[in-house]
């Protein structure tokens, strides 16, 4: 018994430890979108359905030696490919599609053992159903679900913060190594008594026969599959939704599993958590909330409150999809097959939402449609219940398709640009009449500008937003461009506002990762058709593309990529620090942008700074009244060799202290972690 509980905690701690290990490793290979942990889950779910149906195979046509003997030798094979570190050959030259690449990356450097862990669950519980035919099964389940959930807690707070990725990998791979030995040694126990028997959760009870189960039918493993897709589709579409404003770390990632896999410790534990009368009137609540969120978010509702909303909702919707799964769970004769199309349905519902919903919609709609979907099962589960509770079913129905309806139509309200892709979704609008001249072109990603630019042809090469003549990015270049032409880098090229700045003998250098913005920047805005500097435009991660590049010899290096109010770390650790003073002149300054709602950025870029002898000024500015309406607040570092800089006529009066963080550490591609710079 304790062999196989402690088989089954260790594989399930091991299975959820390697999830944001991983997703933090290639992270920075592909923008810092959260789009990766989207894309890694999907992997995930395939991967457990993989494994999932290789244990019902296993259980119902092998004989039990046999099984064993393939399983430990699968096991042993496995360990060749530690510790699981991605190969270099494996970084996008710009132009790949990144999903793909991706998944290619995890099969080769995590597959064979991640699939052997996804087995762990359904095909231990069954050598336990052998060993101990009387004993609990389920409670196993919800024992694999607490380690899981003890894996993602712990990450977050007890990893992240504290231990290298590179001596996490090591850590893990050693972990995987004992688990590897205690999932051998289980299955040569299992072979007690098991009397070479081919199905033998059926036959395990060597002297008396478990009474007879009817088979599931075929509306039960629909239905298995339908609360599960759901269930698992909420999960991604509301990671989506809560990550595109903040960040994509692990905290934000894990939030929403780590509420998932609660409510399956608490649903199969076996205690009664879930009870239907008490479960149905808070999901009409979230059900509603949540679809009245999604109208709201961006006219009244702020990223702080979304949160708490899209957990608690996620949190009860599951509890809803994954009590009523419980309610049907089978004899454990049947609990591979059980299983199997819980992970079948997983991985459906992980595939429509983070590869199909990209490819076919233009928006996030995928959240809304799964709200309603849930709805309708409640209405499904209500059918047999009284005949005011099935009108109520139906009224949240409504109610919640009235909403996601308003959603969709809002965002399409005044739209005249719209596309969606693995980085996300831009949109671009006009605000103003035509004839007013403070009437704009904006863009946006997510629920975030991006980029103005004015409608009036007189206006249209003023620098707008962020990028303003007070602004810290506007001084830098009216600095470098007193002593004559100027070369700039450009990283993140939104709208490619910055190019309103140059000048006959510029160079302008833009790098984006996303080949859609560089398409919207070139054809529904003008700064970079009309600006009088040479223009370039560069496909692909900004880093790896300077990494390769000649040395450009900038004058003025911005990095100013953000997706929404999210960061690329990668962009921001000591080793990209010196990859931008390798493109740099003698006194060049690297301009950050560090604007955030969220994040206190400044210290980690002063702490850069200092690490490689640069001075760093912080340039804050709000605008005034007499400023143009389309200037926002901004805030800029400077970072630079030249100790001069500061007593420069435009920056007197305009430099600030920055604000130390007690036990701040540095960021390196090692280690970074965000929780020390919460605003």
């Amino acid at each position: 018994m304790v062999l196989y509980a402690c088989t089954i905690f260790i594989s399930a701690f091991v299975l959820f430890m390697v999830q944001p290990i991983m997703a933090k490793q290639i992270l920075p290979w592909f923008g810092g979108s959260a789009a990766v942990w989207t894309t890694c889950m999907v992997f995930f779910q395939v991967v457990l359905l993989v494994g999932y149906a290789y244990a019902d195979a296993s259980i119902r046509w092998l004989r039990p030696r046999a099984q064993a003997a393939l399983h430990i030798a699968l096991l042993l094979a496995s360990l060749a490919v530690l510790p699981i570190i991605p190969g270099m050959g494996w970084k996008p030259q710009g132009d790949e599609e990144p999903t793909g690449l991706i998944l290619g990356l995890l099969v080769a450097t995590i597959g064979l053992p991640y699939l052997l862990l996804s087995t762990t669950g359904p095909l231990v519980q069954a050598w336990f159903a052998r060993s101990f035919p009387a004993g609990t099964v389920y409670r196993l389940f919800a024992l694999s679900n607490f380690g899981s959930l003890l894996a993602l807690i712990g990450y977050p707070f007890l990893v992240e913060p504290w231990i290298t990725t590179r001596l996490q990998t090591w850590l893990w791979s050693g972990a995987y190594v004992g688990f590897v030995v205690c999932c051998a040694a289980a299955a040569i126990y299992s072979l007690r008594g098991a009397g070479g028997v081919s199905n033998p959760v059926a036959s395990s009870q060597p002297r008396a026969v478990l009474p007879d189960a009817a088979a599931p039918s075929w509306a039960e493993l629909l239905t298995w599959l339908t609360l599960s897709a759901l269930g698992s589709g909420l999960l991604l579409a509301v990671s989506n939704h809560i990550t595109q404003n903040i960040a994509s770390v692990p905290f934000l990632w894990l939030l929403p599993l780590t509420l998932y896999l609660l409510t399956f410790i608490l649903c199969f534990e076996g205690r009664g958590w879930y009870a239907r009368r008490f479960f149905l009137g808070p999901l009409a609540v979230a059900l509603v909330a949540m679809s009245w969120g999604l109208y709201a978010d961006g006219h009244v509702l702020a990223v702080l409150i979304e949160i708490p909303l899209y957990s608690a909702g996620l949190f009860i919707c599951c509890m809803f999809l994954h009590g009523e799964l419980a309610r049907m769970r089978p004899s454990p004769r049947y609990l591979t097959r059980f299983y199997l199309m819980i992970s079948l349905g997983g991985a459906i519902g992980g595939m429509l939402v983070g590869i199909v919903a990209p490819k076919v919609f233009d928006g996030y709609w995928e959240i809304g449609i799964g709200l309603v979907m849930t709805a309708l099962v409640g209405v499904w589960v209500l059918r047999d219940l009284s005949r005011l509770a099935q009108t109520g079913a139906l009224g949240v129905t409504l109610l919640c398709g009235v909403f996601v309806n308003q959603y969709v139509e809002s965002g399409s309200e005044d739209l005249l640009h719209r596309s969606r892709n693995f980085y996300g979704v831009l949109s671009i609008r006009d605000s103003g009449l035509a004839t007013d001249p403070e009437a704009t072109r904006n863009l946006t990603h997510g629920q975030i500008l991006h980029g103005r630019q004015y409608l009036a042809p007189s206006r249209q090469g003023e620098p707008t937003t962020y990028y303003g003549p007070n602004s810290g990015i506007g001084l830098a270049l009216q600095i470098q461009g007193e002593s004559g032409p100027v070369a700039a880098g450009v990283i993140g090229l939104g709208t490619g506002t910055m190019a309103a700045w140059g000048r006959p003998g510029d160079r302008y250098r833009f790098y984006d990762i996303d080949p859609e913005v560089i398409s919207v920047a070139q054809e529904k805005f003008t700064y970079l058709r009309e600006s009088k500097a040479k223009i370039e435009t560069v496909v692909g991660d900004a880093r790896l593309q300077l990494e390769r590049e000649p040395v450009q010899r900038f004058d003025v290096l911005a990095v100013d990529a953000f997706s929404s109010d999210s960061i690329p770390v990668h962009l921001v650790t000591r080793e990209a620090l010196a990859v931008y003073l390798r493109h740099l002149n003698d006194t060049g300054i690297i301009v950050f942008h560090v604007t955030n709602r969220f994040l206190d950025l400044p210290p980690v870029v002063d702490d850069l700074a200092h690490g490689a002898g640069l001075k760093a000024l912080m340039l804050s500015h709000d605008p005034g009244p007499d400023e143009p309406a389309a200037i926002n607040r901004s805030v800029w570092m400077l970072l630079t060799r030249d100790e001069s800089l500061a007593n420069h006529p435009l920056l007197k009066g305009r430099v600030q202290p920055v604000r130390p963080i007690p036990g701040l550490r540095t960021w390196t591609d090692d280690f970074s972690s965000l929780f020390k710079i919460l605003k």
